[in-house]
């Protein structure tokens, strides 16, 4: 398909076909739909390209979504374990900083995607769901072994207080409602990102979106892209650039960042203890030194 001569796609969307949009309950069914109608997506700084021309609703009980997309394949970051170089890496940590700076402050009228839910994906009643329609998708069913495996491989009150906000996220919530948040694309992983040729950072997949602090963002992108940092940067090292960045983009980090951080890092291996123990002790032993840091924030 072209429109006036530039290739695009349609994506197709529903809960019916996605664990991530049935996790997220009745509002999964629309947040897509309705970060493209709400006008969201343009939120976004000119140096931002969302690459959506159109959005509708799709599939049974109009659950879904049908967006109609540039066809910015081409331009996405390449799938891979390599590592990407520092200069895409510290461009991406800048135009996170300047995406999220466009819009601090900003508050959902309740539309989009609960905070808690947000910290819920692989809870305990989401997971006991997915078993229940016979695990159609196979992440839900390594996420139950993966979370086995955490509670045999950490500190008991590590596992005791990560078990207790997957069942919970709401003192996680409430202990962030005091430090700043912003507009999150909820997503901010290679996998949804590239270099467009003119110049701009493409950002797709807008099914996370929604109010919550900047933290989240950040906690996410080491979560998932810790195999692709640049050779010489650190998990460590990624959070001192991301704040400097946050300082260039005019946001004062002064008073609230580190307790942000640490109850975001505290949330991001709520999100994904299960699959950090699946994999090295070495990284499974940083995560649980995170939550530590977090969990005397509640």
């Amino acid at each position: 398909m072209s429109i006036d001569g530039e290739p695009c796609i349609v994506k197709y969307v529903h809960p019916d076909d996605d664990f991530a949009l049935r996790a997220m309950g009745p509002a999964g069914r629309s947040v897509p739909l309705l970060a493209w109608r709400s006008g969201i997506m343009d939120l976004s700084p000119a140096h931002i390209d969302h690459a959506t021309l159109g959005a509708a609703p799709w599939g049974r009980n109009g659950w879904g979504c049908a967006l109609l997309m540039r066809d910015v394949g081409a331009e996405l970051v390449p799938i891979g374990d390599d590592p990407i170089g520092e200069a895409d890496h510290l461009a991406l940590l800048r135009d996170l900083a300047g995406y999220s700076s466009a819009s601090w402050g900003w508050v959902d009228d309740g539309t989009l995607l609960r905070p808690e839910t947000r910290w819920e994906f692989f809870g305990p009643a989401a997971l006991e769901a997915e078993e229940q329609l016979g695990d159609p998708e196979p992440v839900p069913r390594i996420a139950r072994e993966g979370w086995q495996r955490f509670t045999e491989r950490v500190p008991l009150e590590i596992a005791e207080t990560v078990d207790s906000l997957r069942r919970d996220a709401a003192p996680l919530v409430h202990a962030l409602s005091d430090t700043p948040w912003t507009l999150l694309h909820g997503d901010w992983k290679l996998g949804n990102l590239g270099r467009g040729s003119d110049g701009r950072t493409i950002l797709i997949d807008w099914a996370y979106v929604g109010a919550g602090p900047v933290a989240h963002e950040l906690g996410w992108y080491l979560a998932l892209n810790r195999a692709r940092l640049p050779r010489g940067h650190t998990k460590e090292s990624t959070i001192a650039d991301f704040e400097a960045a946050l300082i260039d983009a005019g946001i004062d980090t002064s008073g609230w960042w580190d307790r942000q951080v640490e109850l975001c890092l505290l949330g991001t291996i709520v999100q994904f203890g299960w699959e950090k123990a699946l994999g090295s002790q070495e990284e499974l032993a940083w995560w649980c030194d995170r939550a530590a840091d977090g969990a005397r924030w509640l």
